[in-house]
């Protein structure tokens, strides 16, 4: 089974990257960017239970979505500036918002 575990590891990688995608444009359209604070707690949590986890593959997998949360804080402040450019859609209720951040 250890000879699996790269391609295992691979395939698990690109699929949270993709699930990734749309929670970070969903989480920037719903509450912003100041969500980037829950992707900096569920990175940390998700990174020390990788550390204490024995069980190898499953250690891998929870490091690789720690990580990915890390990375959703750098991708959720550019999803509000793709949203002041137009590239996607601001939530309504937030547009006081948007209109003062494009005026900056």
């Amino acid at each position: 089974m250890e000879q699996y575990y790269g391609i295992i590891i691979g395939a698990t990688a690109f699929l949270i990257i993709g699930v990734f995608h749309p929670i970070v444009i969903k989480s920037e359209y719903r509450w912003g960017k100041k969500c980037w604070i829950w992707f900096l707690v569920a990175g940390i949590l998700l990174s020390a239970a990788s550390v204490v986890i024995d069980n190898l593959m499953v250690s891998i997998i929870l490091a690789v979505v720690g990580f990915s949360s890390f990375w959703s804080i750098r991708e959720v402040i550019q999803q509000e500036k793709r949203v002041l450019r137009g590239w996607f859609p601001e939530n309504p209720a937030r547009h006081d918002y948007y209109e003062a951040r494009r005026k900056d």
